[in-house]
């Protein structure tokens, strides 16, 4: 009987870690629009959110500009992994120094799609091989796509479309270069962060991204051929 429930448990859990790399090449498709685990959250817990899926197309490509340069500004280069950053951050942590961010975009969908948002070393060993499967499957722009599509953007906004909608009154594709700045840096903590009421900070950090977005010319073009 131990063996049995033993044996069922294990295959519990390897079908549970092998359910996202079988949902990869489902979500390749475009007119599949996946949801995160925030969002499934949201549902189990009776609470309503917002989120209107809006192809890549119907994105203004300043705020995809913004959000590159804000977040994983190799985007084009790597292949799902920043190693170089990842080294530095491991290279920190063994020093016992405070580490900085390494998540790259792809890191960052695999973890909004199919990992628990609590920060921890499993998490980040899990999230590194999905990474590279969907971008190994993926074209950039899908990823960015259904990145722009899952990411919280303030408490139960999810989506670019239903962020620009919430704080600007603006369609996605209508965005400003000043607006998606702002969206930019609220992405890392959407919670205490307002794009329409920036704190100084905020707005000093729009203006470094509103600039670097400017000159992502030569950054973008996986996106934008």
């Amino acid at each position: 009987m131990l063996r049995r429930l033993l044996t069922w448990c294990l295959g519990i859990i390897i079908l549970v870690l092998l359910l996202p790399y079988l949902l990869i090449p489902v979500y390749k498709l475009p007119q599949v629009h996946p949801v995160s685990t925030l969002m499934l959250g949201e549902t189990l817990n009776g609470r309503a959110y917002e989120r209107q899926w809006v192809d890549f197309d119907a994105i203004a490509p300043v705020l995809v500009q913004s959000v590159m340069m804000s977040e994983d500004g190799q985007y084009c280069a790597h292949s799902g992994i920043d190693w170089q950053a990842l080294n530095l951050v491991i290279d920190d942590a063994l020093d016992g120094e405070a580490t900085r961010g390494a998540s790259t975009i792809p890191m960052q969908t695999a973890k909004n799609l199919f990992l628990p948002s609590t920060r921890s070393v499993l998490r980040k060993a899990l999230e590194i091989p999905l990474a590279m499967w969907m971008d190994l499957l993926w074209s950039k722009r899908r990823l960015m796509e259904i990145y722009l599509n899952i990411a919280e953007w303030a408490p139960g906004i999810y989506g670019i479309e239903a962020a620009a909608q919430a704080y600007f009154g603006v369609p996605a594709a209508k965005l400003s270069a000043r607006q998606s700045a702002l969206l930019a840096v609220t992405l890392p903590n959407p919670v205490k962060r307002n794009a329409a009421n920036p704190s100084r900070g905020m707005v000093r950090l729009a203006g470094v991204i509103e600039k670097r977005a400017r000159q992502s010319g030569a950054y973008i073009k996986c996106l934008y051929d």
